[in-house]
This record gives structure tokens, sequence and C-alpha cells, in this order.
């Protein structure tokens, strides 16, 4: 007897190399040309991915490019051997895309000269927007296609050259299925009446998704809450940037320089009084000997600023507080969220779209934080959010409800914090 409770396992076709065989790996301008040439002769969307060698490298460029169009075939490409890809932008030119998990891989193809000029479809967003519990690209293929793609590479160092045949293996199988894929997706998108929710989405995807420039990035680093004075924060600070410096001349990942940790352990030491920065216990270690003398020298500039110079200990936020404090600092406020986060879990469930894909909590909780004070400015504050027309005709009311008119009561369920 089966236990309802067991999740259904599915058993597909295990595939571990593309139905045509492995494509040439591209490596010099004529077959660039060629790969141009035929790739123009196909019909239809074209599928793209991208490997690159995040944890490994610094910079996030492409270290392989793969792509398959109905009529052309299958293509790898080895981008660092060229310029550019210009040659194959222009035999895509008005070619619409088909991508999974499309913002992870838009940059860096953008980098090599591709950028899609017609419409772009991804099937990762599309899995979201249909409900599906598992919206990977194995998953996907496995439930919608009934292959069992192997993933075991998803984390290699694609900047490794050679790169071995099983790799090229598994690289060229991510776009084995692309096009198969999103003809499922797209009939299922139609049938539920999602279709021209999800184009929105595609499409904010592929004009709004831009390299993230972070002010201030040194207070990501982790564990940055242990140090706890200026003048500690003030070391991480400097150590940071000499470690990004070394990273970028180097394109070594950060965390491969020097981990966090020991940036925070450093910073905590060093900001004791009267210290002697060369015979510090945590540059004692092994990882700290290479550029040994770089860390000192921050360590010594950051003790040499004035008060003044020191990072503030607090960032001031734009953003709201935390919503479990709303209670107590605006009750109001918080009256207000709980109905508008009851009637978007309702929404969620009744259509089948995770609550972060009909609008994000973050957006929600700034514009009731901060109330418009009329329908219009609702409007702008949705817009200026990046809120699309399917989301807002979806959450508009219960927005306006909650802001502009008495307010209804929820209790006594009380919705989870998103």
């Amino acid at each position: 007897m089966t236990d309802p409770d067991l999740e259904e396992v599915v058993i597909g076709i295990p595939i571990s190399e593309p139905r045509d065989g492995l494509p040439l790996l591209i490596t010099q301008v004529a077959q660039l040309a060629d790969a141009a040439k035929k790739l123009a002769g196909g019909t239809g969307p074209v599928a793209l991915d991208a490997e690159r060698a995040s944890g490994f490298k610094y910079s996030g460029r492409a270290y392989l490019v793969q792509l398959r169009r109905a009529g052309s075939g299958s293509f790898l490409i080895d981008p660092i051997q060229f310029a550019d890809l210009v040659p194959i932008q222009e035999a895509l030119t008005g070619v619409d895309w088909i991508l999974h998990a499309a913002s992870q891989d838009l940059v860096c193809l953008r980098e090599l000269g591709l950028t899609p000029t017609a419409a772009l479809y991804d099937t990762e967003l599309a899995g979201r927007l249909l409900g599906l519990e598992r919206v990977g690209l194995g998953p996907l293929v496995l439930a919608e296609l009934g292959f069992a793609l192997a993933k075991e590479h998803s984390a290699a160092d694609w900047s490794t050259r050679p790169l071995p045949e099983q790799w090229l293996n598994y690289a060229a199988l991510d776009v084995e299925f692309l096009l198969e894929l999103w003809a499922k997706l797209e009939v299922q998108l139609v049938t539920e009446k999602k279709y021209e929710a999800a184009i929105q989405e595609f499409n904010f995807v592929r004009d709004n998704t831009n390299p993230i420039v972070r002010p201030e990035a040194w207070r990501r680093t982790s564990g940055l809450h242990a140090a706890r004075s200026a003048r500690a924060l003030a070391i991480v600070r400097s150590l940071w940037h000499t470690r990004d410096r070394i990273a970028k001349s180097e394109d070594i990942a950060s965390g491969r320089i020097l981990p966090d940790s020991i940036l925070v352990s450093i910073a905590q030491e060093a900001a004791q009084s009267d210290v002697d920065v060369p015979n510090l216990e945590s540059l004692a270690g092994r990882l700290t000997r290479r550029n040994r003398q770089k860390w000192i020298s921050a360590v010594e500039q950051a003790l040499a600023l004035a008060e003044t110079e020191l990072p503030e200990t607090r960032v001031k936020s734009t953003a709201p507080p935390p919503p479990r404090t709303w209670q107590d600092r605006n009750p109001k406020a918080w009256a207000q969220l709980e109905q508008v986060r009851h009637v978007i879990a309702s929404l969620s469930e009744q259509l089948s779209i995770p609550v972060e894909n009909l609008i994000t909590p973050d957006t929600v909780r700034r514009i009731i934080w901060t109330p418009p004070q009329s329908e219009e400015q609702l409007a702008q504050e949705l817009t200026k959010f990046g809120v699309r027309p399917w989301q807002r005709e979806l959450i508009e009311p219960a927005l306006k409800q909650a802001l502009f008119e008495p307010l209804i009561s929820t209790e006594p369920q009380r919705v989870a914090e998103q």
C-alpha cells in the first residue's frame, strides 16, 4: 500500500550525452563563422546557456557558451578565444531566445556582445508561474519530458582548460531540451491563462537584468557583526578593499584569497589598544602568509585614520523595519500589512503562483510603512518599484482597500511573516 505522504518518485530515461553526439568545441574564427552561418539558417527560437567559474574566479565572465536551434543543431563556444561573439549576435538578430534562469546569464552574455533583440522566454520563471514545486532544469526536464539529466558539474571551475569531455557533455545537455521544454510549458501557460503574465515577466527580466552595483560592498562581509567598534569596521573595510584589488588583479574569487572569517578576526584583534600589527596572532596563519605585507599595511592604514574618517557603526537604511516590530511601533501599518498579506496568500493558493512572484514582500512593506496619500500616488509607487501590469491588476485592489478604506480584521488567522 502506497503511503500518500511519500513524495512520488519520477524515474526518467538517463541521458549523459547529447542525442546527436557531442558538438565540436569552437575555438577558431573560421569555426565561429561557420556556426553563425548555421544558426542563421535555423528556424524558430534559439536556446542559450553559459557556464561561469563562480567561487573560483573574480570575474563573472562566461567560460563556455552553449546554443541550440532547430535546423542548426547544438554549438559549444569557448568565448575566451574571441574578443566577442558579434558574429553569433548578428546571426541571431530578430530571433527569440530561450534560457533557464535567464537573469543568471544575461549579464555575462552581454559582455560577449550577445543580447536578445526579440522575445525572451525563461523556463525556470515559467515553472514558477505554473506553480511547479521543482523548477531546476533537471527536475523540469524529468517531469515534462521524461529525461533524467546528470547535473554533477554545475559547480565546476569552468575556467579549466582543456575542458574535460564529460563537462562538455553536461554543458551541451543544458540546451539539448530547452526548445522542447519551452514548447511544453508554453502550452500550459496558455491553458492556465498565465501566458500574458509570463510574457510581462520575461520582458521585465530581459530589460532590467544589469550588473549589480552595491554601495559599501564591504559591509556584506560574512560575520561583520562581530566587528563591533568603528575602528574594527575600518580595519575590515581596509582589508576588504585590499583583498578585492588582489582578487581582481589575479582573477581569483575573493574568498580564495582570504576568507571573510579571517578578515573579521584580524579586525577584532587589531582594534585593541596598543597592538603590534606585524605580530598579530591572526596574521600568523598559513592563509595570511601570502600577501602578508599587504594585510599589515591595510591594518596600519585603518589604525591611522582619524575618528572622523571611521565608518558608521550603524548604516542608515531606507528599508522599513522588520515586520515583527510593527505591531508595537506602528499598529495601523501592522494591521494594514496583515490584511494585504492575507489577500496575497489567498491569491497565491488560488492561482498556484508563489507569493514572491505575485509581488515582492519588500515592495508591499515599503508601500505600507511609508503610505501613499492617494490612489494616484499608490499607482506611481507601484510603477517605481517595477510592479508589472498583471501584478497590479491582482494586488492593487488589496492595497487600496487596506490603505484608503476601513480595515478588515483577519483574526483569528494570522498570516506567517513573509
